[in-house]
């Protein structure tokens, strides 16, 4: 197919945004916000570094990477309403395959009532996915990693650990281990942003946020240092889903902690606020985890600190991260 017929076949038929003036067919898209801030995101997913086709469908290629960038708005308080596609094609992958990858994007979207505007389409040797995605926020409710005080309550959204494990298991396992851990690989596979809770969260003046990307070990650091202060966190109470119990101790503790991708909320909210925070929870069906404190002034050696079996550790930054030697 000829680039122009592609990007026709991809351009939606309308627009869901009222702010979306020009969406796709000129050489720029026109968006028209008032009384609001501007989010914009971008993340890129390269093929054999983000994902695999031997594991990832083109479906869920396209869910998975959109989802990221939908959960980086909820991190900061926002709400996502449109996003740009920009994808190197390799000449091995079919018309229908490039499809099912917008068609991932495409149902999330809709989830939550975003436009696709616009973004580019260049061949090249290998798949490259680069999204970038738009959102709003009211200017005296947006959520900054910098915010945290002494005394407040550190909490998660859902369990961790789950995409980690999911991937372990397309990676290692049978069909039958892959039917008894389903749970595991759709978490990884299709994560579900939490826009709705945070969204919920509006008459709470302060929370510190960050998405759970890179695994707490990291988040926790880089709220630490934005924050200038020291947290302490309870490894028993890290939430994880009954059947991560079936896998050994060091890969619980591994994935857990270091896992990433699951795409939930970790952040801080005063302790007057706790029970405020749990209400917009249960009105959106969010599971929601108490696993530590902020405590005092940090300085770079003692940001976060873990307690597991009875000792208190450093919890250093771990995890994959790019451009690491």
């Amino acid at each position: 197919m000829e680039e122009f017929d592609f990007i026709k076949s991809i351009q939606p038929k309308y627009y869901q945004q009222p702010t979306t003036i020009k969406g796709i067919g000129d050489d720029a898209a026109i968006l028209r916000h008032t009384n609001e801030d501007i989010i914009t995101t971008v993340d890129t997913m390269v093929e054999d570094v983000h994902f695999s086709t031997s594991t990832t469908e083109p479906f869920h290629i396209g869910y998975r990477a959109l989802a990221a960038n939908i959960s980086d708005i909820a991190a900061m308080g926002g709400k996502p309403t449109s996003y740009l596609v920009s994808i190197v094609i390799p000449k091995n992958w079919s018309q229908e395959s490039l499809q099912q990858i917008y068609n991932g994007m495409n149902q999330l979207a809709k989830r939550y009532r975003m436009d696709l505007i616009g973004g580019d389409t260049v061949s090249g040797k290998q798949l490259s996915l680069s999204i970038t995605v738009i959102g709003t926020v009211n200017s005296k409710k947006v959520r900054y990693r910098s915010s945290a005080l002494e005394d407040d309550i550190v909490f998660v959204t859902g369990s961790l650990g789950d995409s980690a494990c999911g991937l372990h298991i397309l990676l290692n396992s049978g069909e039958s281990a892959r039917d008894k851990y389903q749970y595991f690989i759709d978490r990884h596979r299709m994560p579900e942003p939490r826009v709705n809770f945070i969204n919920e969260c509006t008459t709470i003046d302060r929370i510190t946020l960050n998405d759970v990307s890179d695994g707490i070990a990291n988040e926790l650091n880089e709220i630490a240092e934005a924050s200038h202060k020291t947290i302490v966190i309870d490894y028993d109470k890290v939430p994880s889903h009954p059947l991560l119990k079936n896998f050994s101790e060091e890969l619980q503790y591994d994935w857990k902690l270091s896992g990433g991708e699951d795409f939930e909320l970790l952040g801080t909210v005063s302790s007057h606020n706790w029970e405020q925070l749990k209400t917009s929870a249960v009105k959106t069906g969010t599971p929601i985890t108490k696993i530590g404190m902020v405590k005092g002034q940090a300085n770079q050696n003692s940001l976060v600190w873990l307690l597991h079996n009875d000792q208190l550790k450093r919890l250093k930054k771990s995890g994959y991260t790019h451009l690491r030697r």
